[in-house]
This record gives C-alpha cells, structure tokens and sequence, in this order.
C-alpha cells in the first residue's frame, strides 16, 4: 500500500518508519527542508530508541522515502496520514488547527483517485468533519474518505507501541470503502492480535483526549495524596502499590512526583477542557488537575528551598533531568522548566545536567543556567543536589565521589528513585516524595513500628 505522511516530526515519523517496516511504501513529507535533508541524510531530529536503526533499515531498502514536496507524494497515495503539530493557542488556550487546515487544503488540491485522508494529530471532537468540507471545498471533484486514526505512542517506548498496540482506533465515515484501506493498513498486525476498534469519527477524536485526560488525572490524584502523606506520616510509594494491586485501578501512572508535562498532556487537557466549555458540559474534574499540576511544578522548587533552609540566594542547584521523562530529548512543558526558573527567581545558581535534553533546553533556557556534560560535574560545589528526572543513568550515583566533591550534602529526590538508608548512610541529608518525616529526621511510619 501507498502512503504519505504530512509531517515529520515525532509522530509523524515514528508512524512512517513502522508502517514501512510492515512493508508499506511510505513518504513522509515536511515543509522544512533542513529537516528532510537531515533524514536523507540518516540524521534523526529528535531522540528516540531504536528510531535511527529502523529509518536506515526501511530508507536502505526504498520502502521508507523524505520528501518536501507533498503534490507528487499525495497523488500517488492510496492513504494520506495527516500528523502535524497542533500546539495550544495562544492567548484562549485552544488547540491551534491551522497546520491541520492548511494541510488538508494542499491535499485537496494534489489528490488525485480514491484517496483515505487520516487524521492522526490529536485534535478537538469535529475536526474530522472540518478537515472534510475543506476539501471538498477546495476540490468538489475530489474522491476522499476522511478518518480519524489518534496515535497513543508513549516517548521513549514509541515503536514498540506502534507495533505492539493496546489498541488501534479508527473513527469511520459514512464511506465504507475507508474501513477496507484502514484494516489493510494494519492488517500485520493482525498477527500480533492487536484490537482494532472502529467507530464514528467523532468518538474516536474523544477517545484521545479522554484518555489522555485520565492518565494525568491519575498523576494529579498521586501527586496530592503525597502531600498528604507527607502531612500525616504515611509513605505514598506504599500506598500506590496497594491501590495498586486493585485491578480496577492499575499501578501504572501512579508515580508521585514533580507533575506532568512533555508534549501531550499538558495540550490535551488544556484544549479539552476549552472544547468541554464551549460545548457546555464543564469538565471539573480535568480543569482542577490542570491548575493543580501548573502550581505543583513551582511548589516543588519551593521544596527545595526549603530544603536548603529557606534561602538558596547565592546558593549553587545541580538539577540533573531537564526532559519530561526518561528516554527522549524531548522538554516541552518539562517540570524542570518551571523548577529551574523559580529556583533562578529566588536567587539560585543553577547548573544542570541532562543525557539527551541538552540542546533543546538551551533553547528554552539559554544563558539562564551552567550546562555540565556530566553528573559530577554538575554537582561540583552544589549546595544541593535535586533530581528532576528519573533516567537510569542517575539510578546508581557514587555518593562518597559526591559528598567529596558537594559544599553540602543534600540530595532532593523529586522522583523517589532512592531508599533513604541508602542516601543518609553516606551522610547526606535526604528529601523526597510523599514520605511523612519527624521532626527529628525519623521516618513517621519507622518510628510507628
């Protein structure tokens, strides 16, 4: 099958590889031609596992071609994946469609024969159907079947996800002829028994932020059962692991920390609360975990003053992860941004260190903070050392090196990747999530036993 992919970027790309590694004939297609130079090239804009190894693979054997020019690509497609960027707007915190509508309007005008139009971007509920009357607006003749496909790809876990899926949905028009092209889209993946889940278009644009939603709703709730168990001496790991067990909730998503960010929830929930608005039906719920996970990132540097002893003027902050998880270079929205930037408010030199988020937080960070190339660089001097992110590469730090090379010996570990015993026994002072502690320094639940 034929298939061309408008955008480039992470979903777009990652979507691309994989349905060529499933032996579709895939082009993928970005109006920035560095970028697709770049790909030519085998250069990757982004970082994610795995990724460069199967884009040289497909791209050797000619089944996974770049291209900045969609007219040529798009007429000779028997599916066009539309999967651009659509950021919150500014100043209403909406989702900005207009890639998405300039998009259809060049396909409408290079379709040519029967063509399925997917809409895999994540986009508010009748996008679908604006998408839709743009093209045949634009091109009554044209022959087009539009359907909503959302990823649900994990950064960091990407491929895997694309190839091992929980679920594909697929959000149907009238057309039946779409749900044939559709299901020999993914028929290899008929083998690995993956649910395939058709229904009408409009549910399937919901599905994604639904789900969305709910996934940061139960971070949100987490979050806040830690300040509770800080409060009452309780330990929130052990409490997430027996709601845990509960089949009817899960263990995942249920890791205290910092609050959510990355490119996805953040967007997701701000632009379906708006659409819940506009359609009158509020969404409480989603709009109170949205307020609590923009003043948690901000709370959390003022724990670490706290930590510091209420004062981190002058003081030197090694924050080590600045991405919004592990396993990708992606910082967009990143609890570290907030972090960095209050610390920096309340008089802190910050230094900071990061496996792969490096270059893109200098774009958001510039000359605001000390970039390190390593994690003992970066706490050299410090009066504290915070982790941000959890990647494994912080999981086994040598604590005699730090507190010999530390002026102080504080670790403020805001992902609970540590025992305490562990941390304290080389002498350093220890805080984290969601553990209730005495005054005296003893852990409240120790002390009860």
């Amino acid at each position: 099958m034929r298939i061309a992919i408008v955008g480039s970027g992470y979903v777009g790309l990652v979507s691309g590889a994989c349905l060529a590694d499933f032996g579709h004939k895939v082009v993928c297609i970005d109006k920035a031609e560095a970028k697709i130079v770049d790909l030519q090239a085998g250069r990757m804009p982004i970082f994610e596992p795995g990724l460069e190894d199967l884009v040289s693979k497909n791209s050797a054997t000619g089944q996974l071609a770049f291209s900045s020019e969609l007219a040529p690509a798009v007429a000779d497609a028997d599916v066009v994946f539309i999967a651009v960027g659509t950021p919150s707007r500014r100043g209403d915190g909406h989702a900005d469609l207009s890639y998405i509508y300039e998009a259809a309007r060049e396909i409408a005008a290079a379709v040519r024969g029967f063509t399925v139009v997917c809409v895999k971007s994540t986009v508010p509920v009748g996008t679908g159907d604006e998408v839709e009357r743009i093209i045949r607006n634009c091109n009554p003749t044209a022959d087009v079947a539009i359907v909503s496909n959302p990823e649900f790809l994990r950064e960091g876990a990407a491929i895997d996800d694309f190839k091992r899926p929980d679920r594909i949905v697929i959000g149907l028009p009238s057309d039946e002829r779409s749900r044939e092209v559709m299901a020999e889209v993914y028929r290899p993946l008929y083998l690995n028994q993956a649910p395939i889940m058709f229904t009408g278009r409009r549910t399937s644009e919901l599905i994604k932020y639904a789900a969305n939603a709910f996934l940061a709703l139960k971070i949100t709730f987490i979050n806040e059962m830690a300040d509770l168990c800080e409060n009452v001496g309780a330990n929130v790991q052990e409490v997430a692991r027996g709601i845990g067990l509960d089949n009817r909730i899960g263990s995942k998503f249920l890791h205290a920390g910092p609050g959510y960010g990355g490119s996805c929830f953040p967007k997701d929930t701000l632009a379906l609360v708006k659409t819940a608005q506009d359609s009158g039906a509020p969404l409480r719920l989603i709009e109170t975990t949205v307020a609590v996970n923009d003043q948690r990132k901000r709370t959390m540097a003022r724990r670490i003053v706290l930590a510091c002893g209420g004062n981190v003027r002058a003081k030197t902050i090694a924050v080590l992860g600045l991405t919004f998880k592990p396993n990708t270079d992606d910082v967009r929205d990143a609890p570290s941004l907030s972090i960095i930037q209050a610390l920096i408010d309340f008089g802190a030199h910050v230094r900071v260190y990061d496996p792969e988020g490096m270059e893109q937080a200098k774009l958001m960070l510039g000359a605001s903070v000390d970039y390190a190339k390593g994690v003992y660089e970066c706490a050299k001097g410090a009066d504290a050392l915070v982790i941000v992110t959890e990647w494994n590469q912080f999981r086994a730090l040598d604590f005699e090196r730090l507190s010999r090379s530390m002026s102080k010996q504080l670790v403020v570990d805001l992902r609970n990747i540590y025992r305490r015993e562990e941390v304290c026994k080389h002498g350093f002072e220890y805080v984290n999530i969601g553990e209730g502690v005495a005054e005296d320094g003893s852990v409240f639940a120790a002390a009860a036993e």
